[in-house]
């Protein structure tokens, strides 16, 4: 019984690293597949309005991918005349970096009687924003943008052939077809919900920030508030990232300390109101994950395929579970990755007499 427990152990570490070479290694063809699939469920309501008007399938998707992507380009042309006007700015704000740098340093060596930081560190530092650096970022956003241009294809073929891969996955399980449907329509409710509420929540975030770069004075007052809100889709590490440049912003272009000190305690502010009020009203509790699972699946997401990983292994936690509760011996797994704390037996004593107190009448 044992030796039997020890193989099957075996075989399931070793699909896992074959699991995670093959999702490694081919991201190139999973991450747009993946995203195709998510954006199938988001536009799967719109495209089925369009069906029951007596539009035929294929037109109804179309339409629902057209009206999806032209929303996308306006939003994309708007911020592309921001971000021009910024990267006409950046020798600009390279030249304040280096000045302000090379004063805090000098200001360093004088307290410390000279010889801590050498004279060129400020130029090494700025080595790191040269042309070599900003080629590579823009083929890697290059590859990124064609990787895109795969997705509203993936969409297409996954809307039309819905019935297809359905009576497929009825076929090929071995229990009820009815239970497979019903797992398939709760994993796309989950999908579903959890990427039109966080999109509500870009909007509610991205107005809140830009409002107040607005109030602030920042020229590019859209394009960070944008980003701040983009970049708050990846939890716990998105919002670090967009506050240290947008604060870097605004320390290289002010003569004071006050605009960055109120810019980080601002964001800090929108982040608290994001994560206590915004997102459990607008999304609610659809993704019944706890936070360790969400951190484990931003990290090994990130590692895996990057930026987009971040974001979709989020849901798919949530899948994986709602997965794991269906599946025969996998229940004690499925609850390792919830958020149904139990009550203990010392808590339960500590309410009791918390309880008695409060119904003790005063002297």
């Amino acid at each position: 019984m044992e030796r039997r427990k020890l193989q099957n152990w075996a075989y399931g570490l070793i699909v896992l690293v074959l699991g995670t070479i093959v999702l490694k290694e081919g991201s190139f063809l999973f991450v747009p597949l993946v995203w195709g699939v998510f954006f199938s469920f988001t536009l799967y309501p719109i495209a089925n309005w369009l069906e029951l008007k007596r539009i035929p399938r294929g037109v109804a998707i179309v339409l629902s991918i057209l009206l999806f992507t032209v929303f996308v380009v306006g939003v994309f042309y708007l911020l592309l005349n921001q971000m021009i006007g910024l990267i006409k700015e950046i020798p600009e704000i390279g030249e304040n970096l280096k000045s302000k740098l090379g004063d805090y340093f000098e200001q360093i060596n004088t307290l410390f009687g000279g010889g801590i930081i050498a004279d060129n560190r400020s130029t090494e530092i700025w080595s790191y924003l040269s042309p070599e650096n900003l080629n590579k970022t823009l083929f890697a956003t290059g590859k990124s943008l064609t990787l895109g241009g795969i997705i509203p294809l993936y969409v297409f073929l996954l809307m039309y052939y819905k019935d297809f891969f359905a009576e497929f996955l009825a076929k090929v399980s071995k229990g009820p077809s009815d239970k497979v449907l019903n797992w398939v329509g709760q994993s796309g409710y989950v999908i579903q919900s959890y990427l039109a509420g966080m999109f509500k929540v870009t909007i509610i975030v991205g107005l809140l920030a830009g409002l107040f770069f607005y109030f602030l004075g920042i020229e590019y007052f859209i394009l960070f508030g944008a980003f701040i809100a983009i970049m708050n889709l990846i939890p716990y590490v998105g919002v670090f990232i967009s506050s240290f440049f947008a604060i870097l912003y605004v320390f290289l272009t002010s003569d004071s300390y006050t605009e960055p000190i109120l810019t980080f305690g601002v964001l800090w502010g929108i982040q608290l109101l994001e994560n206590n009020l915004i997102t459990p009203l607008v999304v609610g509790s659809q993704v019944k994950v706890n936070a360790l699972a969400v951190v484990l699946a931003i990290l090994l997401g990130g590692w895996l395929w990057g930026v987009s990983g971040m974001v979709l292994f989020i849901p798919l936690v949530g899948v994986l579970k709602l997965t794991l509760e269906r599946t025969q011996g996998m229940e004690a797994y499925a609850y390792l990755l919830g958020d149904d704390v139990p009550v203990t037996e010392a808590n339960e004593n500590y309410l009791k007499i918390l309880k008695r107190k409060l119904k003790k009448p005063k002297d």
